[in-house]
């Protein structure tokens, strides 16, 4: 028999070390995996029996005695959970489901055989096949990451890096810490493709301080693969790779990757003008790939299952599946990785069950802090980068935070305003001082003065056009959608029906 408890921080938070604690005090060795991203059913326990795993939660301490006798009620496999049956598990495939630094058995479920194809393909089979599989950037810009592999490839340089973005500060997200707790061997392979696509030996992990179990499990995962000569000689071959984690000290605008680059050579995180783009003059003036940790984590796919297998999945130019994070007042709310394509009220209202509430969905908030809100009117929007950019907003990195109708939007389009106004580098004007003045406007819109509303509309355009970096350039998608969707939130109305 072997028993699974989850190790990954959001089921720590919610009480798994005890349940762990508690099969060991029964005589019981645990295996710690990562999350399945039900965080609703945390801590979600997997017993396994002759090759058969039964899931129990949310499991208490309490429950344990119960579970080893045979009286507790399961859920079945995991599998067969009608949340998890109805996704497609591509990059998350191997999370939850193994030991997380077991090598063996992360090679048992298909690690490294993309590396070995991809080190047999060269360089130019390499940047081929990412090219051919459309995978765009999964940070939140949505850039083709072949094309940017390309452009470092043909740049000319000395040396070359890899850098992972693991700076992950959204609200409402999640994946990087997921993968890298539960799946760190995959972030490691696909920089180690990347190093190999494009030249480079060397890569850094740039992780936020947030993270202290994701940090562990990458270090230890790096140690690992260096013991097992995945990183050093890439699998006794004559090609070297090396990797350095390193942790941010919590500046949100260090997930914007020129800050990133700043905060990473030892300097002040602040955003870098562009041109020139990090592909040409990078970390430490040299050419350099800077790739989301998804992105990163689903390269080894892309090489095990094939570019055009991946390609296969998606909707006209998102190609392959997005890791969706769902939070806020919902009832089910966890990580759902599926094509694109799946309309967003399916996601919130099928997927997801509405809201913790009960109450009827008044908006989601798609794409962190800076993304824009969409009502229900909204809802067939179909979850893809075109589509969204449609509508008014972006993908980003996939966070869906749901709202009830109790939510009130004037005050959410404020808070974008002073968390821009607190996270600004302070690099551009229209970014430093625009927050700022926008705070000051919607509290004279609150007061009741109806000719703000149109200078907040200017500030808005401002910001969005003259920012250096998608802190400023995106403040306004929340602080327009709300103005244009929930009007009479900004006029007065709410207090006066309250």
């Amino acid at each position: 028999m072997k028993i699974y408890v989850p190790r990954d921080a959001s089921a720590r938070a919610l009480g798994a070390d005890a349940v762990a604690d508690a099969f060991a005090d029964l005589g019981h060795a645990v295996i710690r995996n990562g999350s399945r991203g039900m965080v609703w059913l945390e801590p979600l326990v997997e017993i396994e029996e002759n090759g058969q795993r039964r899931a129990y939660g949310p499991v208490a301490p309490a429950d344990v005695a119960g579970i080893l006798a045979g009286n507790a009620t399961s859920l079945g496999p995991v599998e067969d959970i009608p949340f998890f049956a109805r996704q497609t598990r591509l990059t998350f495939a191997r999370c939850g489901l193994i030991d997380p630094l077991d090598l063996a058995d992360y090679e048992a479920h298909g690690g490294l055989l993309g590396l070995r194809r991809a080190l047999a393909l060269g360089s130019d089979g390499i940047i081929a096949q990412m090219k051919e599989s459309g995978l765009r950037g999964r940070g939140g810009a949505g850039f083709p990451t072949g094309i940017k592999w390309e452009t470092v490839q043909k740049a000319h340089g000395p040396r070359k890096y890899i850098v992972c973005n693991a700076d992950e500060g959204d609200s409402g997200t999640f994946a990087d810490r997921m993968i890298m707790e539960g799946d760190p061997f995959s972030v490691i392979e696909g920089m180690v493709i990347a190093g190999l696509g494009v030249g480079a030996s060397k890569g850094y992990i740039y992780i936020r301080s947030e993270y202290p179990d994701a940090i562990e499990m990458m270090e230890r995962a790096v140690k690992i693969s260096f013991d097992n000569n995945i990183l050093g000689f890439v699998l006794n071959s004559t090609h070297e790779f090396d990797i350095e984690i390193r942790v941010g000290a919590g500046a949100y605008v260090c997930g914007e990757e020129t800050s990133l680059l700043n905060s990473l050579e030892g300097k002040r995180g602040v955003v870098r003008a562009k041109p020139p783009l990090p592909a040409l003059e990078g970390f430490m003036g040299r050419p350099t790939v800077v790739n989301n940790v998804i992105s990163l984590a689903t390269v080894p796919v892309i090489f095990e299952k094939g570019a055009d297998h991946y390609a296969s999945f998606g909707l006209g130019r998102s190609k392959g599946t997005m890791p969706i994070q769902i939070a806020g007042n919902v009832a089910r709310g966890g990580l759902f990785e599926t094509a694109f394509g799946m309309a967003l009220g399916e996601l919130v209202n099928d997927i997801a069950g509405g809201t913790a509430t009960g109450r009827p969905i008044k908006a989601v908030q798609v794409g962190g802090p800076l993304g824009a809100y969409f009502a229900p009117a909204k809802f067939d929007t179909p979850f893809a980068y075109e589509e969204f950019d449609g509508q008014g907003g972006l993908i980003g990195h996939a966070g869906v935070v749901v709202f009830d109708e109790s939510a009130d939007m004037r005050a959410m389009a404020r808070f974008a305003m002073e968390f821009c106004a607190v996270e600004s580098c302070g690099k551009c004007t229209p970014c430093r001082i625009g927050a700022v003045r926008g705070v000051e406007t919607i509290d004279r819109i609150a007061a009741g003065d109806a000719s703000a509303v149109p200078l907040l509309v200017d500030l808005c355009q401002t910001m969005k056009h003259g920012s250096l970096c998608a802190l400023g350039g995106f403040t306004p998608y929340p602080v327009m959608s709300a103005l244009e969707q929930f009007p009479e939130e900004f006029s007065g109305r709410r207090e006066a029906a309250e």
